[in-house]
Parts: C-alpha cells; sequence; structure tokens
C-alpha cells in the first residue's frame, strides 16, 4: 500500500478539526501530501451586479476564514499541503476531487457542522464512502 495524497475535507467543525489532526500525523508516518479541501455554497445566480460581485467575495470571504485554522495546523504540523476551495455539494465534490487529484486516501470526520443529518454517519460521510473508488478513513469526535 502507497498511501502518497491525503484528501482532508473540512467544514469548520470539531470532527474537522480532528479529522487534520489524524491526517497530519498519518502523513508524516507516510510521507505523504495533504490536500485540504473546503466546500462552500453554491453562489447565487439571480443577482444582478453589484449584489453578485458582493455575494462571491462574502462566500469567498466566509471559505477562506473557515479554512484558516486548519492551514495553521497543517503549518504547525510540518507537512505539506496544498489547499482547494471549491463551490458545491461535498458529497459529490470530495469524490470527484478524489478521482481528478488521484487521492490515495481520503480522511474526514464522521459529522460535520450539523449533527442533526444522518442517525449513525453524517449525510456527507455517508455520500463519500459511497462514491470514492479510493479508501475512507472516518474520524470519530
Amino acid at each position: 500500500m502507497n498511501i502518497k495524497k491525503i484528501l482532508n475535507p473540512v467544514d469548520g467543525s470539531d470532527h474537522s478539526i480532528r479529522s487534520t489532526q489524524y491526517a497530519i500525523e498519518l502523513a508524516k508516518l507516510l510521507d505523504a501530501n495533504i490536500i485540504l479541501m473546503h466546500c462552500h455554497a453554491r453562489f447565487p445566480i439571480v443577482l444582478s451586479e453589484p449584489y453578485f460581485q458582493q455575494a462571491i467575495n462574502e462566500i469567498s470571504k466566509g471559505s477562506e476564514e473557515l479554512v484558516a485554522p486548519f492551514i495553521e495546523l497543517l503549518e504547525k504540523g510540518a507537512v505539506e499541503f496544498d489547499v482547494r476551495i471549491l463551490e458545491g455539494a461535498p458529497g459529490n465534490k470530495i469524490p470527484e476531487v478524489a478521482r481528478i487529484e488521484e487521492i490515495d486516501l481520503i480522511v474526514m470526520g464522521s459529522r460535520g457542522v450539523t449533527d442533526f443529518t444522518g442517525l449513525l454517519l453524517g449525510s456527507v460521510a455517508h455520500q463519500v464512502l459511497n462514491k470514492s473508488d479510493c479508501p475512507v478513513f472516518i474520524t470519530k469526535g
């Protein structure tokens, strides 16, 4: 088993912080690179200028603020990493990015920001497990 690229999708939740900590430890053990990934909501298509650009700016700023603590964790962990911020549903985007980037392992939290969705496993984690071609490491708590 040769794991050199780890995808770590995050949503700002405590579960995401824990998954990033696991991804860092795995990356160190395996001498692997991490791709930190965040999916934000779709940009609104019904707004006209200048409101459309304002909405884009606000969503982009929110995403950058959300990933900042994760970038700090990765920098402190002294691992090689890249960041991807994408628009769209994470349950679809994560497996898509894993295929495009030729990811060897996805490391993600069992639940995201909303603990309400999904009974035993968060709905995004469940979708990723079903749609991904590579192994998925689900962290808890």
